[in-house]
């Protein structure tokens, strides 16, 4: 090697090498253990395998054909593995994490059968032209599930009144990172590394230290993806409170676009369920980091809305109102009623400032 290639060489191999390093960390020995990291470490495996087998074909092309089918495996498990760490790190939990383990076996059974029928060095055209094809596929689709998934924080980038935090930043980084690298090795513009193999080992090497912070500061990605999923492990303490301000606000929004609080047959595990978190820990959200019980919190949503139906002064009687914000009877509305506001409907109807509301 001449010492270009020497210079391109040490670069993609220190990305791979770190990546590795990184990987293993997140998988064996990072504490507490977590979903999301679980899935950021298989993320970071597979894409290592897959850049790792370009960049070494790129100077050694001689090498047997089997580190081609270890890199094909990898580039299999990128997709899916991209697709759950941003649903676990939104606080998704699997309805089934058998469907997530059949995932990752199928595609290993699927490699390894192709493998034994025809391998790659006596049928090469077999995974470059079908093999290849179907698992680009399916990255694609997983993009888009990815991207369905973070809809509502590219909504909040172009919104400049709502501030992104500091955990959809990081998504972000990791889902856009995961479009750089197979556009480099599929568009000519990065042609100029001298073939698109080498680019996307460069392009890898370098979002990753671009992202340094995310896999390195153990105290902040201990916060931002701790498990939502685990009951027992954060028992007595507060969810993080990144964490806790995006699960609050995704709360919120759900309540109200789909009026949930009208429901006067409410239950907790109901709402946790909307929102794919556990009953534990939203119950821990509104005790520990909101210092609100489900009771209260829910009728914050009615008695909003009671004043705004009693404002609107459209002949509602104050016991139907109750009926409608999703109260079960006279008493509890009333009851709840003067608890949030310190007065009773009858006497807030009166009050000129329920009129200046209309």
């Amino acid at each position: 090697m001449n010492l270009g290639q020497q210079i391109l060489f040490f670069f993609s191999a220190l990305g791979v090498f770190n990546g590795f390093i990184i990987s293993i960390y997140l998988l064996f020995f990072k504490k507490p253990k977590s979903s999301s990291s679980y899935f950021l470490g298989l993320l970071l495996l597979a894409v290592c395998l897959k850049i790792g087998k370009s960049f070494i074909f790129y100077f050694y092309p001689s090498l047997p054909g089997i580190y081609i089918q270890i890199g094909i495996l990898g580039s299999s498990f990128v997709g899916p593995s991209l697709f759950y760490f941003i649903k676990s790190a939104l606080g998704q939990s699997p309805k089934n994490k058998t469907v997530q383990k059949g995932t990752y076996l199928f595609w290993v059974l699927s490699i390894i059968i192709i493998s034994c029928i025809a391998s790659y060095d006596t049928n090469p055209s077999l995974w470059n032209n079908y093999v290849g094809t179907i698992i680009s596929i399916q990255l694609v689709v997983y993009i888009v599930l990815s991207a369905w998934l973070l809809r509502h924080i590219f909504v909040h980038l172009f919104t400049a009144s709502t501030k992104i935090s500091s955990t959809e930043k990081l998504l972000l980084s990791v889902f856009i990172g995961n479009l750089i690298i197979p556009a480099a090795f599929k568009l000519s513009i990065f042609s100029f590394f001298n073939g698109p193999c080498i680019s996307g080992a460069l392009f890898f090497s370098l979002i990753l230290y671009l992202n340094t912070f995310l896999f390195v500061s153990r105290r902040k990605t201990s916060n931002i993806f701790s498990t939502t999923q685990d009951q027992g492990r954060y028992a007595n303490k507060k969810i993080p409170e990144e964490q806790a301000l995006f699960l609050t606000e995704k709360l919120q929004r759900i309540i109200q676009e789909e009026e949930l609080y009208t429901n006067p047959d409410l239950k907790l595990n109901d709402l946790a369920k909307k929102i794919n978190i556990s009953g534990h820990q939203l119950s821990q959200l509104l005790n520990d980091n909101l210092n609100k019980s489900f009771a209260a919190y829910i009728n914050e949503f009615r008695i909003n809305k009671a004043c705004e139906l009693i404002a609107d002064d459209k002949g509602i009687k104050l016991e139907a109102i109750g009926y409608e914000v999703g109260f079960n009877s006279k008493s509890t509305f009333y009851t709840a009623f003067k608890k949030h506001k310190h007065t009773t409907p009858t006497l807030f109807k009166e009050q000129p400032s329920a009129v200046s509301l209309n």
